[in-house]
């Protein structure tokens, strides 16, 4: 069986897919999809939707440039690709941050997100905080003014314009979610995105444990 298909066997479950270039199994939401188009290209499949064999990675931009540079993808395919290592990562970040993006912009018009110091911390005290999003390049005192409590998730790794730019303000240096739909789906993207910007495993695995309790 190819490392790049779902498992099978005992313990394992649809929910379950193997890195193909570590071979370690582990949940979907903690990898990126890909597939060979009709040109013979690696695509990022971030929806896990576009047919064909799916080929596996985890959510990590060493990870990622060494499935296109050992010729992980070409193997697990079965045929010769076409792939720019450096393009693929920019590429797949680019994607996933869209997607934080976006689950943001519409935490917040469905009322279930708030921008700014005043509202983020209002929040956080009132316990109405699931996740607190917080600028990876904020200033330390900045970052400082905010304690949340060990059962509020921290995702950091996304830029103060990128913030900006999802919550249709500027200078947004914090954030907040309320528990929901749109809180657990944004942390999952957002434990990808820890493994792209090379946030840290330990970073990655606080998050992702996030999108189990909250």
């Amino acid at each position: 069986m190819p490392a790049s298909e779902e498992t099978k066997g005992s313990g394992s479950t649809a929910a379950e897919r193997r890195c193909l270039v570590t071979g370690e199994v582990c949940e979907r939401e903690l990898l990126v999809r890909f597939v060979v188009d009709p040109a013979g290209n690696i695509v990022p499949d971030l929806d896990e939707k576009l047919p064909g064999r799916g080929l596996w990675v985890r959510a990590s931009a060493s990870l990622i440039a060494k499935a296109a540079t050992s010729g992980a993808f070409a193997r697990a395919a079965e045929r010769s690709v076409a792939v720019d290592a450096e393009f693929l990562v920019r590429q797949v970040e680019f994607l996933i941050v869209r997607r934080c993006q976006s689950l943001l912009g519409l935490a917040k018009r469905a009322a279930e997100a708030v921008n700014g110091y005043e509202k983020v911390a209002a929040w956080i005290g009132a316990g109405r905080a699931a996740v607190w999003v917080v600028a990876s390049d904020a200033a330390p005192g900045g970052r400082a003014k905010i304690t949340p409590p060990v059962a509020v998730a921290t995702v950091a790794w996304l830029t103060r314009d990128e913030l900006s730019l999802a919550m249709g303000a500027e200078n947004v240096v914090h954030a907040a979610l309320s528990a929901g739909g749109l809180a657990r789906r944004f942390l999952k993207e957002a434990a990808r995105l820890a493994g792209l910007r090379d946030a840290g495993s330990a970073s990655g695995a606080t998050t992702a444990a996030a999108v189990n309790t909250n």
